[in-house]
């Protein structure tokens, strides 16, 4: 738990003045708006940060989105400008053109598009979107990243999706620390402590990983887990996925 939310509020917000005023002392902050907690506290923290009238809030829903009511909601609370952009026909467009070509044969082995590819296509087109408005505002924008420590830690994000971004509030956060930044933003409990989920398989987070966040982030602040099997597997979870976090790597040419 954070010592004082409070400070550590306060610091955050500091910190999003510093990197603007460094980085786009004029232009806005683009923030995908999922109705989740993420999303809510990071433009929650950047509309106080510098002022609701430079975030810009996108909604993105694939086709018909259940819960867009919570998104609809933390847009209204901070009265932030936004805008809903359906990715769906863009979704379904790509993955046509791609599974028609891959079905064609002429790769070795592919018969088509992949389940995995097929669920990481929406959060990277999302992401895409988020781009293609902060270039459109007539002072640029800057593309926030709303992810936390917990599911940085074991990869729980797409590469070059929801993973992307120009700067990170809550990377340094565990979950339970970004409820306690959204309870001094005095957001609604409902959607600080709404259960996650993809949106799409029907099962919460906590469901397809296979343990709580609660367990997670005990053992990332402490290094303890009374489980052995859960340990291991957060810890090849954690291993196999440190790829999204690095730098790309590049050739050290030696002139």
């Amino acid at each position: 738990m954070l010592k004082n939310p409070v400070q550590t509020k306060d610091e955050i917000l500091a910190w999003i003045r510093d990197y603007m005023a460094e980085n786009g002392p004029d232009c806005s902050i683009v923030v995908g708006i999922s109705g989740g907690k993420d999303s809510s506290v990071t433009a929650a923290l950047c509309a106080e940060a510098i002022g609701k009238d430079r975030v810009v809030g996108v909604l993105m829903p694939d086709g018909v989105q259940s819960d867009i009511a919570d998104s609809q909601e933390i847009v209204d609370l901070l009265g932030i400008p936004h805008i809903t952009v359906n990715i769906h026909d863009g979704v379904v467009g790509l993955s046509r053109a791609i599974e028609k070509e891959l079905a064609g044969g002429a790769l070795s082995g592919v018969e088509g598009l992949s389940r995995d590819a097929g669920i990481n296509m929406p959060p990277r087109i999302r992401m895409s979107t988020l781009y293609a408005v902060a270039q459109s505002l007539p002072r640029g924008g800057r593309v926030v990243n709303t992810c936390n420590r917990s599911e940085d830690y074991i990869g729980y994000s797409t590469k070059y999706g929801d993973a992307a971004g120009d700067f990170s509030p809550l990377a340094n956060l565990c979950v339970h620390e970004v409820i306690q930044i959204g309870e001094v933003l005095g957001l609604p409990e409902r959607l600080t402590k709404k259960t996650p989920s993809d949106g799409l398989s029907g099962m919460s987070d906590e469901d397809k990983i296979g343990f709580s966040y609660a367990v997670l982030d005990h053992y990332i602040l402490t290094g303890e887990c009374e489980d052995e099997e859960i340990r291991q597997k957060i810890d090849r979870m954690h291993r196999i996925n440190l790829h999204k976090l690095r730098l790309m790597p590049s050739f050290p040419l030696n002139k």
